[in-house]
């Protein structure tokens, strides 16, 4: 918060409409401070996280842009930008971006996260299960990783090690069954009886 009650009052009115999903609104606001001070790097990545809710990817980008000609090592600003840019399918781009924070940092886990899923994305699917087991070191219940891990599993048709983990995915979050019956992932499992039992 700043010391200016004007300023404040946007902010909250903007966070406001943001939380209840109104980011149309929340930009409105957001776009007013940037009015009386274009170089606020918050209300810059807000409103590029909220036009990525709204599924405007190249405009997001643009203003974490913005954002990182402020302070390019934002690790805030540089993550909303790393999944802008896997949305757009700038998978190496984004992949340059995850490779230079993790050259000071090999485990972030949530840019872990975003390689995982862009190396998935290349059909890289060794080495997206390098960064799953990474993560899952740190974290060996998270299902989206358990998940994702499945899926790798499955394109390499390395079927029972897919299943194992797509097991532990669903026993973490029941929305993986509906998931794993609709990814194309597992296409080749679609009669697979324990594949059957594990997503009914």
């Amino acid at each position: 918060m700043t010391s200016d009650p004007r300023i404040n009052s946007l902010m909250d009115q903007a966070n406001q409409n943001f939380l209840k999903k109104r980011y149309r609104e929340a930009i409105r606001f957001y776009d007013e401070i940037l009015s009386t001070n274009p170089t606020n790097l918050n209300v810059l990545n807000n409103i590029g996280y909220a036009q990525s809710k709204l599924k405007e990817y190249q405009k997001a980008i643009e203003f974490y842009d913005k954002a990182l000609s402020i302070d390019p090592n934002d690790m805030s600003v540089l993550l909303n930008k790393i999944s802008s840019l896997r949305k757009l399918g700038e998978y190496k781009s984004a992949l340059d971006y995850c490779e230079k924070i993790l050259s000071e940092n090999p485990d972030y886990n949530l840019v872990l996260y975003h390689k995982e899923r862009i190396l998935f994305s290349l059909g890289k699917y060794e080495e997206s299960i390098l960064c799953c087991d990474n993560i899952l070191n740190d974290y060996p219940t998270n299902a989206d990783v358990l998940y994702d891990k499945s899926c790798n599993l499955a394109m390499l048709q390395r079927v029972q090690e897919s299943l194992d983990s797509l097991e532990k995915a669903i026993h973490s979050g029941m929305q993986f069954k509906i998931k794993a019956k609709n990814s194309k992932s597992f296409e080749r499992l679609r009669k697979d009886p324990r594949f059957l039992e594990l997503t009914s």
